[in-house]
């Protein structure tokens, strides 16, 4: 029914009676939808009749407050703050603080709340720690977050929990660590969601080490709440991050004693752990024993048997997915069209994206044209790849797309396709550290040292700088961490001896380091001597000291893997000379922040 014609029909107050509160409850029913012309023709109904007169009556209240807070959500923002200091400052009319937190909860500009607050503040009405939570929008800035917790300490209000835990989210969201934890510990009581924002907050800020941490510290004596199946979740995701395997497991075992083990959350995180460990089997056995198989479980295993390089195997697990009636989804085809790229079947890649496309009627993402230009580019179809990017994709190709391209065609050595390439990059005027050290490795791998100059000049006018690569093993419990030329390890002298020992060994099995990538102009001599001691490499002399014999050798590395560490490794694992060990390297690859590294 119209607006005109409800407003038409509405009766009008009379001396000898009142509003009526159900005509008020149709109108603002009518009103949901409403141009902002046609609700101010509503407003000024409503104040005519009567309707939002001050009153002391509960329907009288009930219907401001339901208008009020229909303003704030229907109205620009200007509009809506005129209406709300109109009926802030009427005689008699000043909202409760209830109504004031359904206004602000409507208020989606976080600035246009804060100056609402002020307004309310300003008259006398203080609000609640209800409403510094309602404040807290989920991406308002860090410096708007800082000041709302000056505010709630002067006010005495962090004994609220959700608006303590409302606060941790905030820094996490921008990136402060140090603030979520010390708001934490001034915290009275922590109940089980703090415990597990932090814990979100330290993985988001990859900042893992300190989530595993708080494991073990929700578990101590001190503590009086424990890690509920969020916990086991995001700590699993953890460990997928680090590659801390025994830590995960430990975790496991803590969700099946406390009756987490069933939940089907629980066991895809699990899924996901083991297969970025490197433990298919194990992987296979948890997703086998799941009786209710959703869509993220298979993907999970698909996308682990892809990365693992089962190709063909997480291909039959798509097909069986298919025959079980599940629905695919779009990750379900990233899963399977990295399967394809990793194992160099280009016919059946272009079958399955021919199949999300055309059959299940999904739109390609730039995560499934990433992985068709990876399948076309190591198949050396270059030209092709650099085809669809520029004429046949359906969304914008991003940095990480040129990157994959740009990797291709250094493998293939097509220079003047990388240069086309790089002139995309440029385009997007991308702004990360490994946009900038794709252009180093180009250069480098032509010996354009000057290009090489220049682009190191323009990283340091911009400020821009790389990320170390990081190489991470976990030792009972411990997650130990190396970067290149590291000499923090109280066990150093020992680990550098190892390693010179593995290098002899290696050398006499014809193991030769590959200068190309070291990105630096330096002689031969200097580029093996820069190569010698990259992260990978200590980390793997470390393993050698600590690991028992005959057991597997786990890493996980943060950034990609550079072609003498990748030769480095193959050559080690093969060698009885050097290792009794089951060499199982896992490398852990972040393409969409950096890519190729510094390291």
């Amino acid at each position: 029914m119209a607006i005109t014609s409800r407003l038409a029909r509405a009766p009008r107050p009379t001396p000898a009676s009142s509003p009526s509160s159900s005509v008020a409850a149709a109108l603002l029913a009518s009103a949901a939808a409403l141009p902002a012309r046609r609700f101010l023709q509503l407003h000024a109904h409503l104040l005519r009749t009567g309707l939002l007169a001050p009153s002391s009556s509960s329907s009288a209240a009930t219907t401001t407050s339901a208008f009020l807070s229909l303003a704030a959500a229907s109205l620009p923002s200007s509009r809506a703050l005129a209406i709300l200091n109109h009926h802030l400052t009427a005689p008699g009319s000043l909202p409760s603080t209830l109504h004031c937190n359904s206004i602000l909860r409507a208020l989606s500009d976080p600035a246009d709340a804060l100056r609402f607050l002020r307004r309310m503040r300003a008259l006398g009405r203080r609000g609640n720690a209800f409403t510094l939570a309602i404040l807290l929008k989920p991406r308002c800035a860090l410096s708007h977050a800082r000041q709302l917790h000056a505010n709630a300490v002067a006010e005495g209000h962090l004994r609220d929990a959700l608006l303590a835990t409302s606060l941790m989210r905030c820094y996490a969201n921008g990136g402060d660590g140090d603030g979520a934890r010390k708001l934490f510990d001034e915290m009275p009581v922590r109940d089980t969601v703090a415990w597990n924002v932090l814990i979100t907050c330290y993985v988001k800020n990859r900042r893992t080490k300190d989530a595993l941490k708080l494991f073990e510290e929700m578990r101590g004596r001190e503590s009086e709440v424990e890690p509920d199946d969020v916990t086991c979740i995001l700590l699993l995701q953890a460990c997928t991050s680090l590659g801390a395997l025994d830590f995960g497991e430990q975790v496991w075992a803590y969700a099946e004693e406390h009756g987490y083990g069933g939940e089907l959350k629980v066991r895809n995180s699990l899924i996901a752990m083991y297969s970025r460990c490197g433990c298919v089997d194990k992987a296979y056995r948890v997703f086998s024993e799941t009786p209710q198989k959703s869509v993220v479980s298979w993907s999970a295993m698909i996308s682990g048997l892809a990365a693992n390089g089962f190709g063909k195997d997480a291909i039959s697990a798509f097909e069986e997915m298919m025959r079980s009636d599940v629905a695919p989804d779009v990750k379900t085809f990233t899963g399977v069209l990295s399967a394809c790229s990793h194992s160099g079947l280009v016919d059946e890649g272009f079958r399955f994206f021919d199949m999300m496309r055309c059959e299940y009627r999904l739109k390609p993402n730039v995560h499934h044209y990433g992985c068709i230009v990876d399948l076309m580019g190591r198949a050396g179809l270059l030209d092709e790849a650099y085809e669809l990017v520029t004429k046949e994709m359906k969304v914008a190709p991003d940095a990480t797309i040129w990157r994959t391209l740009l990797g291709a065609c250094r493998i293939h050595g097509h220079v003047d396709l990388g240069e086309r390439v790089i002139s995309h990059l440029i385009e997007l005027k991308a702004q990360q550290a490994g946009d900038y050290v794709l252009l180093l490795n180009t250069y480098a791998a032509v010996g354009d040292w000057k290009k090489v100059a220049e682009v190191r000049k323009l990283m340091q006018e911009k400020g821009i700088q790389t990320t170390p690569g990081c190489t991470t093993v976990e030792h009972n419990g411990e997650v130990h961490e190396f970067i290149a030329d590291d000499d923090t390890h109280p066990r150093k002298v020992e680990i550098y001896q190892k390693l010179n020992e593995i290098n002899k060994h290696l050398r006499i099995a014809g193991y030769v380091p590959n200068v190309s990538s070291e990105l630096h102009d330096l002689d031969s001599e200097g580029k093996e001597n820069a190569l010698t001691y990259h992260s990978e490499k200590l980390a793997i002399a470390f393993s050698l000291l600590v690991t028992p014999q005959h057991r597997p050798i786990r890493l996980a590395k943060n950034l990609r893997v550079c072609v003498d560490c990748h030769n480095f490794t193959k050559m080690f694992s093969a060698d009885p000379n050097a290792s009794t060990h089951t060499f199982d390297t896992l490398m852990i690859v972040d393409v969409m922040a950096e890519g190729f590294g510094a390291r």
